[in-house]
């Protein structure tokens, strides 16, 4: 089979746009090489490309150019190419090289590499491929559509992403252009589901009965379906067609439509989240996040899933009573845990059997469950949904509109206090659902005895105006026994406990873009052997005012720490960590020094601003972690520019080092010296990555025609060594000393009680 048939029967199969003759003329030389590398032959490949050459410059119509001309553009195309193939190109290259050129053909040709790179390296650039997508001229869209259909056939998880991601950066368009972009478009497309897999190609038919089992390996089918199974399941796909509104058929292809269950759970999260910011109150938020939840548990288990998380899974449960609203002036984020089970695949893994919450000792016995790796029937399924009111309408499938007559039963001695997770001890052995008792053996106990006279963390007290400080104080392994322990799913193996914060309001395009370089950068950092720490946290955009985050565990704000502790930064850390000489300590401090060294060049190269206290957080091994990027490059809080020092540095930071004359200072200024190194050597992978994101963007932090020049002039690739350490000093100086972030300190205390 030649070349130009396989690129026709490609351009066939994913309903390519492109021209399959430009990918043929921009691979043609790369092509020749490979064949010629085939057989062993490598001195003769630059010969036989200037003879090939040669023949298409005799068949070309237009009039040739000089020989030197020639030569010279011959030249740059065989290095080009060459570079291309070579293993240095990877897809940050790939992704620089298809926004900054200009030909149709080498556009094309990189559009067919994003093929032979692995699906998490694209992922990690789909924000950028899907702006240029939606921004860009033509041969740009061409060149990125081939790849973007072809995966959201595979997946359905790519193809909201996708959608969401289109939907975002599309908004920034005029409304009469949006309407009708190219983006738009697309979006539609995908959820529209008309971009399912081939049937044909796996062998199946719309009609035939596909157990969930039959996706597993031979060695995990536990059940084999008979034929009357399989018929009864037909008969039943038939008349009563699997929807979110009445999830209990769970066999064949005869569903109208797989983006829909996940698509309105995550619509009624979203939904929770705006109704929540129209109550006045803490507490009434409170109450209503945990009846709204406790409404939607009846709609679970189903094949929905967290996007947040890093394996496939369903979930069966969601622990109202443990959600809680986290601090906001006038929003109403809130962080929710998820009970999952983990499985193959969300797509083909069969569904659990729904628990009820009466049968959660009982359910201790495996019996009373299939195991995750077996199929249920339709009429086990029916049964386990018995609770569940049978909706007839998509619209009602998942609506919480009527949370005002629900009544909830909550757990005995539940308290109108908004702070309603502080209810629940730490150290509780028996659920809160259930009055019976929990069996530990022995063993558990010593272990347990054990470990509290080791050390003993402190807890927060509870604060009706701050409910989410005891729940993300609490020790993330202590969290995920207690719960488990409530939970009729926790007795199976492949049980997980998740968290997600849900944000409705707020545009997370910044924070998501934040995230990406701060990943490039801590992957610089590793290749580069700088032991700085940071902590990039997951960013889900949804819509340009909706999203989820990925919560950071065992984490607080420096602002609950003074609350809660009345202590100085440094007298926590002794009282968390031991006195200066433990190993604890050490530890506790070392970390401390990494990440705020780290973070202090995240702070100075993004430009960050809005550094009040509760925007950085201190989590249980002693490392800070900067959270909410919604100000950086070109922005600032009502864009008066207050805060002018590099990073924040105060008297506290340096206290925990060991003072300005301690080795731990020294060490920290020394690790931002290598790590500003390190970052400037491959600083074309840091700005590309916001370069490309300002295309057609109106966010805030693109304001100005030189946020892009003002960014790579912060990597200082003119000065020498010697010259960096001297800024080095003087930035850490300069934020030590500064005045700003004082006044900045006291103006949030005053005003929103920060401390």
């Amino acid at each position: 089979m030649n070349v130009f048939s396989i690129l026709q029967d490609a351009a066939v199969d994913l309903d390519l746009v492109i021209d399959p003759e430009v990918a043929l003329k921009a691979c043609h030389e790369v092509l020749q090489k490979v064949k010629l590398l085939k057989v062993e032959e490598e001195p003769e490949i630059l010969e036989k490309c200037s003879i090939k050459e040669e023949e298409e410059d005799e068949m070309c119509p237009h009039p040739r150019q000089p020989n030197n001309d020639q030569s010279s553009a011959a030249a740059k195309q065989s290095l080009l190419l060459r570079l291309f193939e070579s293993k240095l190109f990877d897809v940050s290259m790939a992704i620089s090289y298809l926004y900054k050129s200009k030909e149709p053909g080498v556009q094309a040709y990189i559009g067919n590499r994003l093929f032979s790179f692995s699906d998490d390296e694209v992922d990690f650039h789909l924000p950028q491929l899907l702006n240029m997508y939606v921004h860009m001229d033509e041969d740009m869209g061409d060149a990125i559509r081939p790849y973007v259909v072809h995966r959201c056939r595979r997946s359905i998880a790519f193809s909201l992403q996708t959608a969401w991601l289109l939907g975002a950066y599309s908004s920034d368009m005029h409304i009469s252009t949006q309407r009708h972009s190219r983006g738009t478009k697309l979006r539609k497309l995908i959820l529209s589901d008309e971009l399912k897999p081939h049937v044909a190609s796996k062998g199946v038919t719309p009609t035939d009965v596909v157990p969930a089992d039959a996706y597993l390996s031979p060695s995990k089918r536990t059940h084999q379906r008979s034929k009357s199974d399989a018929t009864h399941c037909t008969s039943l796909g038939t008349s009563l067609k699997r929807t979110a509104s009445n999830p209990k058929v769970e066999c064949g292809y005869d569903e109208p439509l797989r983006l829909t269950p996940q698509r309105e759970f995550i619509k009624s999260l979203m939904g929770i989240g705006k109704r929540l910011a129209t109550l006045p109150t803490k507490e009434q938020k409170t109450q209503r996040l945990i009846s709204e939840l406790s409404l939607l548990n009846h709609k679970l288990p189903d094949r929905v899933w967290l996007p947040t998380a890093a394996f496939d899974h369903h979930v069966v449960r969601v622990p109202h009573t443990q959600a809680v609203v986290l601090n906001s002036k006038d929003k109403a984020p809130y962080i929710i845990y998820v009970e999952v089970l983990e499985c193959e695949s969300f797509e083909a893994s069969g569904v659990p059997a729904r628990i009820p919450e009466t049968r959660i000792r009982s359910a201790r016995s495996a019996d009373n469950l299939l195991p995750e790796s077996v199929a249920i029937t339709a009429e086990q399924r029916a049964g386990s949904f018995s609770t569940v009111p049978n909706y007839d309408n998509d619209d009602e499938a998942w609506a919480v509109d009527d949370i005002g007559e629900l009544q909830v039963e909550l757990p005995e001695g539940h308290t109108s206090s908004s702070d309603n997770i502080s209810q629940f001890s730490v150290d509780s052995i028996t659920s809160t659902e259930s009055k019976e008792p929990v069996f530990i053996a022995a063993g558990d106990i010593r272990r347990r005895l054990s470990e509290n006279l080791a050390h003993t963390p402190t807890t927060f007290r509870r604060d009706p105006e701050d409910p989410s400080a005891v729940a993300l104080k609490e020790p993330w392994e202590e969290k995920v026994r207690r719960i488990r322990e409530g939970s009729p799913y926790g007795h199976l193996p492949n049980w997980r406990l998740l968290s997600v914060i849900v944000k409705c309001g707020d545009d997370l395009r910044q924070e998501l873009l934040a995230f990406q370089v701060l990943s490039q950068l801590q992957s610089i950092w590793e290749q580069e052997r700088v032991p700085l720490w940071i902590k990039p946290y997951k960013i889900l955009v949804m819509s340009s005012d909706s999203g989820m985050i990925e919560p950071v565990l065992n984490a607080v704000s420096l602002h609950q720490v003074r609350k809660q502790s009345q202590l100085s930064l440094l007298d926590y850390f002794l009282q968390e960590h031991g006195s200066y000489t433990t190993e604890a300590f050490l530890t506790a401090q070392r970390n401390f020094v990494q990440s705020c060294a780290g973070y202090s060049l995240i702070c100075y190269l993004l430009q960050v601003k809005d550094r009040h206290n509760g925007n950085i957080l201190l989590d249980s091994e002693g490392h800070i972690i900067h959270i909410d990027f919604g100000f950086i490059l070109s922005s600032s809080p009502r864009n008066l520019g207050f805060e002018t020092s590099a990073f924040k540095l105060t008297s506290e930071f340096v206290d925990v080092m060991g003072g300005l004359d301690g080795d731990m200072f020294n060490y920290y200024k020394m690790l931002m010296l290598q790590g500003l190194i390190a970052a400037r050597k491959h600083m074309e992978k840091v700005v590309q990555i916001v370069e490309i994101m300002q295309q057609g963007s109106h966010l805030p932090c693109f304001h100005g025609s030189s946020t892009i020049r003002s960014l790579k002039e912060r990597f200082h690739m003119s000065l020498t060594e010697e010259h960096l350490q001297v800024l080095v000093e003087q930035m850490v100086d300069g934020s030590m000393r500064s005045i700003t972030t004082k006044l900045y300190d006291g103006f949030q205390y005053f005003t929103n009680g920060i401390m």
